[in-house]
Order: C-alpha cells, then structure tokens, then sequence
C-alpha cells in the first residue's frame, strides 16, 4: 500500500476531473479509476474506494439538478429502481462473463455512438420531440433502461452516466440537460448498490476516500453549474471527449490482456 499523502497528491486532482466530466456527460470512472491503481492500490479496492467517493459527488450532483428542474421524476426514479436490481445482478454476472468479451463490444458500439452524435447535430438539444407514451409503458421503459445499464455498471462500469444520457435522450426524448439530470438519479442508485457491497467486504479505503470526496464533491459542484449554464450544448462537447477516452481505455485494456 502506498503513503496516504503519495497517494491524495495523484488521486486527488484526477477525482475532482473525473467529477467535473462526470455531473455533465457520465463517464467520470474513467479518469478516476486509473487514478488509484496509479497511486498503487490494488483493483479491488481501486474499484470499491471509487465507488464510495463517486456516490458523494453524484448525490451532490443529483441534488443541483432536481433543485434546478432538469429532472423527470417519474422517469429518473424507475430507472433507479431498475439500476439497483441490474447493478446487483451484474456484479454476480461479472464473473461468468469475460471481460475482454465485454469490451470488444464496447469497441464496436462507441464508434456507432460517435458517427450518430456527430451526424445528428441537433440531437438533444430540445426536448419538443417528447415521445408520448402512456404511463404504464413509461414506468417499464424507465425500469428497463436502469435494469440493462445497472447490469453493465455491475459488470464493468466505464461509461454508465453516458449511455444513460444517450438512451433517455434517444427513447424518452429529454433533451441532453434533463437526460444528465435523470441519469444522475440511476447512476446514484447504481453507485450505491455497488458501494455496500464493496464495504460490506473490506474493499474501501476509508482513509483515502475521504478526501477524495471533497475534490469529488467540488468537481460534481463545478461540472453540474457548467452543465446548467451551457445547457445541452455543453453536454453534447463533454460527451464526445467521454467517448473518445473510453474507446482509448478499452483499446488499450484489450492490448494489453492480448500482449
């Protein structure tokens, strides 16, 4: 294990990045994490110390923007529903299913992502094309949507809030802002179902954690005004560098089982 000031003087900037990216466009794991391997904790409890301090900065950053309206309600709190049971799940999935299986997918569906943003310029930016469903068939859309993303968070966890943001902007028809806002809700839900389990099993340093979540909690803070202030335009920017750091992470993870 490393020196605890060693380790918050690598750990601590790259948390508070990772919130900032994280409250406005999702991915935020994917700076953090690599943060405290590099600070020299071994993966579990790399993974387990994360996911605390990352439930501090979404909380904070779920507040901002249920205070600020940027929040379906009826939606976000299905989803969240559904991200528990899929988060749980997916944690005992990831186990029986190889990880490089999972990020040879990632590989093939990020490009897609990216051709699609890039080409449909306008998506997200108003929330005028709401699709109109009936209450029931929303509430099971809302749950399914957290039940699959919580799946893939408990098996991997690189990009959840992303694709989260993509899937309330492209089924519900929430613009970028409000997509951010309910994936915020899910995410949380997520994070938390995650975070016990890590606890209940030793796999957090406490130590580290909290200053952690200081530097998350003022990175949540900034990313959710910026989000707000710039609207979906803003998300739509942050959302292009997550996707492109997270092609680059698992193109580099699947080198590296290869070699």
């Amino acid at each position: 294990m490393p020196e605890l000031w060693q380790a918050c003087l690598i750990v601590c900037p790259l948390v508070f990045m990772a919130g900032f990216v994280d409250s406005v466009a999702g991915g935020g794991g994917i700076i953090s994490i690599p943060a405290y391997m590099l600070a020299g904790l071994p993966a579990h409890l790399s993974l387990g110390t994360n996911k605390v301090v990352a439930c501090i900065g979404t909380a904070l950053a779920s507040v901002k923007y249920w205070k600020n309206g940027c929040v379906k309600a009826r939606i976000a709190v299905w989803a969240a529903l559904g991200a528990l049971a899929g988060s749980y799940a997916g944690s005992h999935l990831a186990l029986l299913i190889p990880e490089q299986s999972l990020k040879i997918l990632i590989l093939i569906i990020l490009p897609l992502v990216a051709i699609f943003l890039a080409k449909q310029r306008r998506f997200g930016e108003e929330s005028s094309r709401r699709r109109a469903m009936r209450a029931g068939i929303e509430r099971l859309a809302a749950v399914a949507t957290g039940l699959g993303i919580g799946l893939y968070d408990g098996l991997a966890g690189p990009g959840t809030g992303t694709f989260l943001i993509l899937v309330f902007t492209g089924v519900f028809g929430l613009d970028l802002l409000t997509s951010s806002g309910c994936a915020k809700i899910a995410n949380l839900a997520s994070n938390v179902m995650a975070a016990v389990v890590y606890l209940l099993n030793g796999e957090v340093w406490l130590w580290l954690a909290a200053p952690a979540m200081a530097c998350c909690l003022l990175g949540n803070y900034l990313g959710a005004r910026y989000a707000m202030r710039g609207g979906s335009a803003s998300v739509r920017k942050i959302m292009f560098i997550v996707l492109i750091l997270l092609f680059i992470k698992c193109g580099i993870d699947l080198l590296q089982m290869a070699l």
